[in-house]
Order: C-alpha cells, then sequence, then structure tokens
C-alpha cells in the first residue's frame, strides 16, 4: 500500500547561486558527507546537489510533514546502488515518522527517482508498506534491493 507520494522540482540555477553565496555552510547544512563526495565528484555539481536537494524535499512531502516538525535535512539521505539507481535513507526523526505511518505487520520502502534538464531538477518519493512475509522472509525483501539469504 501507498503511505505517501512526493515530488519536487528545483531550479539548477538557484542552487548553483547558493553554492556560490555559502558553499561549505549551505553544503553542510543540508548535504551528508556522502551526498557531498557524490555531488563534488561529478561534472555537473549544481545539478547534482539540486536533484539531491528536490529528493529531500519530496520526501519530506511524502512523509506529510514537509520540511517542519523537527525534520533535518540530513534525515533524509540519497546514495545510490552500484547499479545507479538513487535510494533514500532516513535517520531521526524522519525514521522516527516513518515508523509511526507503517502500519504494524509491514516493512516501509522508499522508492525515489531523480532527473534533471537544465535548468530544472525533480524528484519523486513513493512511500510503499510492504507487509512481512510469513516470517519476515523473501516475501518482506523483494524489490527492496536486498538480497534473499536463501537463495
Amino acid at each position: 500500500m501507498i503511505l505517501g507520494i512526493g515530488a519536487d522540482l528545483a531550479s539548477i540555477e538557484r542552487i548553483e547561486a547558493t553554492l556560490a553565496r555559502f558553499g561549505d555552510r549551505f553544503r553542510n547544512r543540508v548535504f551528508t558527507p556522502l551526498e557531498q563526495h557524490k555531488a563534488e565528484t561529478r561534472r555537473e555539481v549544481a545539478a547534482t546537489y539540486a536533484k539531491r536537494w528536490a529528493a529531500k524535499e519530496a520526501c519530506s512531502k511524502a512523509l506529510g510533514t514537509g520540511l517542519r516538525m523537527g525534520i533535518s535535512w540530513k534525515d533524509m539521505a540519497v546514495s545510490n546502488l552500484q547499479t545507479g539507481q538513487p535510494v533514500m535513507a532516513v535517520t531521526g526523526w524522519a525514521a522516527e515518522r516513518l515508523a509511526q505511518m507503517t502500519p504494524p505487520g509491514h516493512r516501509a520502502l522508499i522508492h525515489v527517482t531523480l532527473t534533471d534538464d537544465h535548468p530544472w531538477a525533480q524528484a519523486f518519493v513513493v512511500i510503499e508498506a510492504r507487509p512481512l512475509g510469513p516470517e519476515g522472509g523473501a516475501a518482506d525483501r523483494a524489490g527492496s534491493g536486498e538480497k534473499d539469504p536463501a537463495g
């Protein structure tokens, strides 16, 4: 079942101007060290930051809070699987909110997709609750990116 959906559109040029004006102060307030490393090693630095900014905004909307109620920018972090697929991890208050939203007997999965086409960066986040398998086995891991230890 779908627990939440969020979308955001960010201006790459606005993020680029913010980076130029505030530099590390902005980076360190909003992005985790892993997100910063990913962006700083990319050819399109501002676009990478803008996509992650949009993903954090979209995630906060999917959580039903927006960026309020104690949620921190760094409570939501975008990384990539080896395939390049973006994934969202939540910690702190965002993780607490996700746990509150998740019905008993279910596990929450956060799906994220990112795109950019200068001057825009866009993100969509869908939070899904999947029923746990009979013993918390393969049924609850299907499609989660986790390996099934049985196979």
